[in-house]
């Protein structure tokens, strides 16, 4: 990564608009509480949605947190963004995989699952809930809200260690 910090993230699901979009609105949140100078986005690792807004479920339920996914898009994850990201959290292990079938082997050490950072759930991946009920909705942003609060920790932790340039 570079200077050992993270200052780019991608999040991607399968078609960017349930979990992905939904993990870059909640990490937004956190990183601007937090004070992070961040670049965020968010990507598919299928073009079934490209253009899109996010599903009106996703959005429903995160504005009811008070995350606003509106101005989202679906888009495909692209061979540049391997590149122009420093960490690619997968929201599963299919697409996690995905990735790795794609990812140059000099940025394998990006990809990783966004449960890697939770701290309060035991499930290493965050479930789909496209096809299941409005529960399955409200847990995604549980388990988003707890792994973006982790990774907010760890991205504190790596700036500290860093000499100011002052």
């Amino acid at each position: 990564m570079k200077n050992s910090t993270t200052r780019a993230v991608l999040f991607v699901c399968m078609g960017n608009i349930c979990r992905s979009p939904s993990a870059e609105g909640v990490f937004r949140a956190h990183a601007a509480a937090a004070r992070l100078d961040v670049h965020i986005d968010s990507a598919g690792t299928h073009a079934y949605h490209i253009g899109e807004p996010p599903d009106p479920r996703s959005q429903e339920f995160a504005a009811r947190r008070g995350f606003d996914l509106s101005r989202q898009r679906a888009r495909k994850l692209s061979t540049d963004d391997f590149e122009k990201f420093d960490l690619l959290l997968a929201m599963d292990k299919d697409n996690l995989a995905r990735m790795k079938a794609a990812c140059p082997a000099v940025h394998q050490h990006k990809l990783k699952l966004m449960m890697e950072y939770a701290s309060q759930s035991d499930s290493d991946i965050v479930p789909d809930p496209y096809y299941g009920g409005p529960d399955g909705f409200d847990l995604v942003l549980d388990y988003l809200e707890d792994a973006s609060a982790g990774l907010i920790r760890v991205m504190q932790q790596t700036l500290s260690k860093i000499p100011s340039k002052t």
